[in-house]
C-alpha cells in the first residue's frame, strides 16, 4: 500500500503532467481529444490519491478542498457523460497551481 507522501508526490507529477499540456493553451486543448483525454485523466489520478489518503493526514490540513477533488474523479470516472470541458480547462487554468503548492507545502511538513 502506498504512504500519504507517495500519494501526495502523484497528485504533484499529476500537475506537472498536465502542465506540459496546458502550455500549449486552450485552443489545443480545444482541439485535440488527446489532450483532452490526457488531461481528465490526470485529474483521475489526482482525485483518486486525494481520495485515499489517511482522514488523519486530511484532517490536519482543510485548507486542502479534498471532497472537491475526490468529487471531481468520481464525476470524471462514474459520469463521464457530465464531464464538461470548459469546466475542466477552468479548474486546470485556476485551480492547480494553489492545489500544487498546497501539496507542496503538506510534503515540505511531512518531510522535513
Amino acid at each position: 500500500m502506498r504512504s500519504d507522501t507517495e500519494r501526495l508526490h502523484d497528485i504533484v507529477e499529476a500537475i506537472a503532467a498536465i502542465d506540459r499540456y496546458a502550455q500549449q493553451g486552450r485552443e489545443a486543448f480545444e482541439q485535440s481529444e488527446l489532450i483532452q483525454v490526457w488531461m481528465v485523466r490526470h485529474l483521475e489520478i489526482i482525485g483518486e490519491a486525494a481520495r485515499v489518503l489517511s482522514d488523519r493526514l486530511k484532517a490536519q490540513h482543510p485548507e486542502v478542498p479534498w471532497r472537491k477533488i475526490a468529487g471531481l474523479r468520481n464525476i470524471a470516472v462514474h459520469e463521464y457523460f457530465r464531464v464538461e470541458l470548459s469546466i475542466v480547462w477552468d479548474i486546470i487554468q485556476n485551480d492547480l497551481t494553489e492545489l500544487k503548492a498546497q501539496i507542496e507545502a503538506v510534503l515540505r511538513q511531512l518531510e522535513g
